[in-house]
């Protein structure tokens, strides 16, 4: 009987070992969790404010859809000149690896072991292991183990712009669909009740795609949304203006 279960049971190998794990979604989840959570936020806070200030619907519609489009339009071209230049800075430090692999080998075998030593390998296991991948691949061990460089965690900068771009639309069309349907009188209120509900989903959601606890990341983008919109509002009923 024993058998039978340890014969059902997946076997790890090296094509899907990551299955039960979720770092590798952490660079697109990263964008798309950002974009989605400013467009919530943002653009909520703008009609928040606006609505503070007006007492007819077609200004906040107004001020809500060029946020859409401003701010989906920023968080993309911001995500991808950001992600460019970590990608740059990554690409200029294998370059220079690779040059002091040139120049110097020998001294950077005995740092390739040195790293090894500290995460706890005996020193002459340590040396062997460094000699043996300098022999197979000396840039990938020294990009991956020296630099901390590794096919998980280096930056796409297109994946993150259209991640966070694209997002930034589902989470801005939200509050645009309150400030459409929700009675003017009580605009401010819907916006904040429903803006809430959907960052506590956002929250639950990217808690759940990322394996992590949903309670507190519902609480914590919770708790920065309201004060973002919070503050908005006392900004626009500050003015004590009507547009």
């Amino acid at each position: 009987m024993d058998q039978i279960k340890n014969s059902s049971k997946r076997q790890v190998t090296l094509d899907n070992y990551l299955d039960n794990h979720y770092i590798n979604r952490s660079n697109w989840l990263r964008a798309a969790v950002l974009g989605a959570n400013d467009g919530i936020i943002s653009v909520s806070s703008i009609a928040i404010g606006v609505a503070a200030a007006s007492s007819t619907r077609d200004p906040v519609a107004l001020a809500t859809v060029a946020g859409l489009v401003a701010g989906a339009l920023s968080m993309a071209a911001g995500e991808y000149v950001s992600v460019s230049s970590q990608t740059d800075i990554e690409k200029a430090d294998i370059k220079r690896e690779a040059q002091e692999l040139k120049d110097m080998p020998e001294a950077e075998e005995r740092v390739l072991a040195q790293i090894y030593v500290k995460r706890g390998l005996q020193s002459e296991t340590a040396k062997q292991v460094a000699k043996e991948l300098m022999q197979v691949d000396p840039l990938g061990s020294h990009v991956r183990d020296e630099l901390g460089i590794n096919e998980i965690s280096q930056a796409n900068p297109i994946q993150a712009a259209l991640a966070s771009g694209a997002s930034f639309t589902l989470g801005a069309i939200l509050p645009l669909l309150v400030t459409l349907l929700a009675p003017i009188e009580s605009m401010e209120f819907s916006l904040y009740g429903f803006s809430i509900l959907f960052l506590a989903l956002l929250g639950g959601f990217a808690a759940k795609t990322g394996g992590s606890p949903i309670f507190k990341a519902i609480l914590r983008i919770s708790i920065w949304g309201t004060l973002a919109m919070g503050l908005t509002a006392l900004v626009g009923s500050f003015f004590g203006v009507n547009v």
